[in-house]
């Protein structure tokens, strides 16, 4: 087992049945406005979800900043390994930074770094698995670092390029 194990209220599996027919009556309800929530409406369900909403904060900023200058060493540290990452029609189970970093342009489409670099923070879409980024590009997760998750951290858990 890894050192890190992926919070209980935070597990990332895909994203469940019922919040895809949720995000799809959505849509075709109201279009993508019908989406648009506040930043404030976003950062309370992130807390109430995951806990820990500043943290998340931080480190979306980050992963923003790095997806824009394509800065892979950056986007590499805010990842948890294994990672899986789909790109080229392949699923991929990236094992390390190092990996990642030596992969990056293979892994991380440049349309993905657009997507993830134009993100709105009111446009996330957050439930119990994590927070999903740009369509679904990018999640990101409450990370336990114990067994009792007494502390955690946020990283990317999942790409979909």
């Amino acid at each position: 087992m890894s050192r890190y194990a992926i919070c209980p209220e935070a597990s990332m599996s895909r994203l469940s049945a019922s919040a895809a027919l949720l995000l799809l009556g959505a849509i075709l309800l109201g279009g993508s406005s019908a989406l648009a929530q506040s930043d404030s409406v976003v950062y309370d369900r992130i807390e109430e979800l995951h806990g820990d909403a500043a943290s998340f904060d931080r480190s979306l900023r980050q992963l923003v900043r790095a997806m824009r200058s394509g800065d892979a060493e950056t986007i590499a540290g805010l990842a948890e390994y294994p990672l899986t990452v789909k790109a080229n029609g392949e699923t991929y189970d990236v094992e390390s930074a190092e990996d990642f970093i030596d992969n990056f342009d293979d892994l991380v489409t440049p349309e993905t770094r657009r997507a993830v670099g134009r993100q709105q923070y009111e446009d996330l879409f957050v439930n119990s698995d994590g927070v999903m980024l740009a369509g679904g590009a990018v999640w990101m997760g409450a990370i336990c670092e114990d067994n009792a998750c007494e502390a955690s951290h946020w990283a990317i858990i999942a790409i979909n390029n």
